[in-house]
């Protein structure tokens, strides 16, 4: 039996999302400072600067990981690598190479549980069955899912898409049902979620951190003609097409 003491029950951290068996914490002062980090902890803390975890609950059940963010595990618990053979190893870290995600994600499976790694960084949890034809991610954005989620790689459109828009070639595309974990450099509550039914949207820069699968992206001209380019001050933009969901942060 395992009973977690002064976790849920301190004063100074507070569950800020909930969702299965994965529960997203916060800890609303850091109180591992000295005399010369007291300053930046006590402003950080003021503006919304937290430092967060994951705590996973597993019951007979597994979680995939980004590889390195396990902090520790307790019960009847077993991590094993994510890899079916010598050809499924290079697939990975072929995948790895190009999203920038780590290549061999660690799988933990069993009944106990599972702290990942504190961070700074924004989480929050997706249900994936919720993104038509898959969640596709930026890159660095994915943390944890349940491994019944198929991991896949989202290729651009066409080349264009890639070199003009200042993207990476491919994605990483979560598809199927079930909860994942994401990292955010803004809160959830800052991205701007638009929903599109078989209409597009044009975004002048990086903005977009997630969006459906089945969603198209180019990167197009802002106006059909270079002189009204010009005259609007923006020159490429990328655009997305079709029917789906886009997060926005309102920060490159």
């Amino acid at each position: 039996m395992i009973k977690i003491n002064n976790l849920t029950n301190n004063d100074n951290i507070r569950v800020i999302d909930k969702k299965e068996g994965i529960m997203i914490i916060e800890y609303i002062k850091d109180l591992s400072v000295t005399e010369d980090t007291a300053i930046n902890a006590y402003y950080a803390s003021k503006m919304n600067i937290h430092k967060h975890q994951v705590l996973i609950t597993l019951n007979n059940d597994s979680y995939t990981i980004s590889q390195g963010a396990m902090q520790w595990m307790a019960g009847n618990v077993k991590a094993s690598a994510d890899v079916k053979g010598v050809g499924d190893f290079f697939g990975k870290t072929l995948k790895g190479a190009v999203t920038k995600e780590s290549a061999v994600k660690p799988r933990y499976q069993g009944t106990g549980y599972l702290m990942l790694e504190p961070t700074f960084k924004y989480l929050f949890i997706e249900d994936v069955s919720n993104w038509q034809g898959g969640l596709v991610l930026d890159d660095g954005l994915f943390l944890a899912c349940q491994s019944q989620i198929n991991q896949k790689i989202k290729s651009r459109s066409n080349l264009s898409s890639a070199v003009l828009g200042n993207e990476g070639f491919f994605n990483l595309m979560l598809s199927g049902n079930g909860l994942a974990v994401l990292e955010s450099p803004v809160p959830r509550e800052e991205l701007i979620e638009i929903d599109l039914q078989d209409d597009e949207i044009r975004i002048d820069g990086n903005y977009a951190i997630a969006w459906s699968g089945n969603l198209e992206f180019k990167v197009e001209k802002s106006t059909k003609n270079l002189v009204g380019s010009a005259v609007s001050g923006e020159g490429l933009v990328n655009v997305y097409r079709g029917t789906g969901k886009i997060l926005i942060a309102p920060l490159a």
